[in-house]
């Protein structure tokens, strides 16, 4: 059995017991849900980070980066912002010439 062989076995393998090769996210829901609280009182990205923890993982138990932070509360802000939050285009003004 080649090097290519046992790799897609081993993939194969993976993928049926639900193993992916993603790495774990470090801020959950629940976590993701702490931190915008902590930013709608006023805290900043900084001291939000110091006061959240990774729940999985070898990082398990250590606070998050502030980029995975300032990452994760912008991607939930891009969740909620709708069609109807955007700003509207202008229409083109018709210049008549005699």
């Amino acid at each position: 059995m080649s090097f290519l062989e046992e790799t897609l076995e081993g993939q194969q393998s993976a993928d049926v017991k639900g193993n992916h090769g993603d790495r774990p996210e470090v801020i959950d829901d629940d976590t993701l849900t702490s931190a915008i609280a902590l930013k709608d009182k006023g805290v900043p990205v900084p001291g939000i980070a110091r006061k959240l923890e990774i729940k999985t993982g070898e990082n398990a138990g250590k606070c998050p980066s502030v980029v995975s932070v300032h990452q994760a509360l912008a991607e939930a802000e891009e969740d909620t912002i709708t069609a109807a939050d955007l700003p509207q285009r202008p229409k083109p003004a018709r210049v008549l010439r005699p």
